[in-house]
């Protein structure tokens, strides 16, 4: 598989919006507002905790779920870009000045 870059998984996060888009559209009758996207990044996120902690046998679940778990963080990856593009953020120049700002914080 050929590496995946920042601005070709945001163009690929706004398509698969889109189709969401229609089926809310479809079913609702209207699109969830920004809110609502956050709203479900932040459950999603509490569900990527709860898995880790399945994963490293804190949460008694019986069987760990590395799929479920490696799912849930990629589409936790994908509500932030979708976030940042509903409210006019670069997913890329985000990451970029965040990672720049922390290294020199550090002296990296």
């Amino acid at each position: 598989m050929e590496n995946l870059t920042i601005k070709q998984a945001a163009e690929r996060s706004k398509k698969i919006r889109g189709h969401y888009r229609s089926l809310e559209m479809k079913h609702h009758g209207s699109e969830w507002s920004v809110q609502e996207d956050a709203l479900a990044f932040l459950t999603d996120a509490g569900l990527v905790g709860r898995l880790t902690m399945a994963q490293q046998g804190r949460w008694p679940v019986g069987e760990s779920n590395e799929a479920g778990l490696e799912h849930k963080i990629g589409e936790n990856i994908w509500w932030l870009m979708v976030l940042a593009d509903r409210m006019g953020i670069d997913s890329e120049e985000a990451l970029e000045n965040f990672l720049s700002t922390t290294e020199k914080r550090f002296d990296i």
